[in-house]
């Protein structure tokens, strides 16, 4: 993902905020290799709970890669973590932490059962 002139803030790098809209890219991106993207008129998934580890800032002009993976898949929700390195050099981590997705009902609000097509996708 490359890095965009107007991710940076008055620092001249990456704005803490953009980090959590990279990461939101790459599970959309991730979500969407998904049949039925993990949602229908009944269940849809929300972020729960986001934690970032900030490392080192991102400057412009890079080129970013956001890796995904489970780190716990439970019977209503899916612990995404993640690392946000550069794309050239993985060694260089800007990034780490994860996030946790929750499926709810949409009409109640209640947490609802994890799609069996997000959990084949994440056992795969």
């Amino acid at each position: 993902m490359p890095v965009r002139w107007r991710d940076l803030d008055a620092f001249n790098h990456v704005n803490n905020s953009k980090y959590l809209s990279y990461l939101e890219e790459a599970r959309l991106h991730w979500m969407m290799s998904v049949p039925g993207m993990g949602m229908d008129d009944h269940v849809a998934p929300v972020v729960a709970a986001a934690q970032l580890n900030y490392r080192r800032p991102i400057t412009w002009p890079s080129q970013v890669l956001i890796e995904l993976f489970v780190e716990r898949l439970g019977n209503t929700s899916l612990t995404v973590g993640h690392r946000i390195v550069d794309a050239e050099d993985a060694d260089v981590m800007y990034c780490d932490g994860h996030v946790v997705m929750v499926w709810i009902d949409r009409d109640s609000g209640a947490a609802a059962a994890l799609p069996e097509a997000v959990r084949e996708a994440c056992t795969a």
